[in-house]
């Protein structure tokens, strides 16, 4: 029963002092702009290539899906969530074509 006891009090006491830091936080005007669902300009060029390595998960044709993903990504630094659909949250990516008009972007 003491064991219950010393155990709840050091949670209470962590669960206190996780609050108490809470007000060392960032207001909302303070903080960096957030993108949600991968908008254009979510990410910089440097991040490219990990979110195209998880777009391209799914795919059997994984060097070409790659490699036309980071063109897209570089162009409109962002990249869809998901491994398959979710274009509207990057107009710029659904935008380009190939010549014959069909999507270029994974």
């Amino acid at each position: 029963m003491m064991k219950l006891i010393v155990v709840l009090t050091v949670f209470s006491l962590f669960f206190a002092s996780q609050l108490s830091s809470a007000d060392n936080l960032e207001s909302p005007s303070e903080a960096s702009p957030i993108h949600v669902g991968g908008g254009e300009g979510s990410l910089k060029p440097e991040q490219c290539p990990n979110a195209c390595n998880f777009r391209c998960s799914a795919t059997s044709h994984k060097e070409p899906c790659i490699f036309f993903c980071n063109y897209c990504c570089k162009k409109c630094l962002c990249v869809p969530s998901g491994t398959y659909g979710n274009k509207q949250e990057c107009p710029c990516y659904d935008n380009i074509k190939t010549k014959e008009g069909g999507p270029k972007c994974p």
